[in-house]
């Protein structure tokens, strides 16, 4: 498999492009695409069976349902990170090993179920928390240990819708490639 086709496999909608300047906006939207995420998910892996689930996206990447659990798992680390950024003064944030995360028993193994109705009640208190943020809270920041790179709430907020619409795509792909 060539180079571009591999990128293409791993960023079905290219990489995270944050804004020069964040807008109320982008905010909005931002927010609108992290509240509308579980149902959209949900809708689209509902009508898979058990070998389905087990197909991966790409050659060498995660199955769907690693894909669900890893949204669920991401998705409650950066809930945290929001947390921390808006309560103490530019914490240095704890990475994960996501590949780690994702060969762990649960994601090879567990109902997708359970990480689409966490994802739901995560959402809702996530959409809830950042719907009520001002314009200053939006620009408290927390420190990311890969690079010491500062990120701020709202640059977070749009990290994450993307992130969020990023593995859809893997698996909307997938099922469209498979005829499913």
């Amino acid at each position: 498999m060539d180079t571009a086709t591999l990128e293409n496999l791993k960023y079905p909608i290219g990489h995270f492009q944050c804004p020069e300047s964040i807008t109320e906006v982008h905010v909005s939207n931002w927010i609108k695409e992290l509240e509308i995420l579980p149902k959209k998910l949900e809708d689209l892996v509902s009508g898979l069976n058990a070998l389905q689930l087990e197909v991966t996206y790409r050659p060498g990447g995660w199955t769907i349902r690693q894909v669900i659990h890893h949204i669920a798992d991401s998705h409650h680390h950066s809930y945290t990170r929001f947390k921390w950024a808006l309560t103490e003064g530019k914490p240095l944030i704890k990475a994960y090993d996501e590949n780690s995360w994702a060969k762990l028993f649960d994601a090879h193994t567990a109902p997708i179920q359970l990480s689409i109705d966490y994802i739901k009640a995560l959402h809702a208190k996530l959409v809830y928390l950042l719907r009520g943020l001002s314009e200053e809270k939006l620009e408290k920041r927390y420190i990311h240990p890969e690079g010491n790179i500062e990120v701020t709430v709202a640059e977070n907020i749009g990290k994450y819708a993307w992130h969020g619409n990023h593995h859809y795509a893997h698996i909307e792909n997938l099922i469209i490639e498979q005829g499913w």
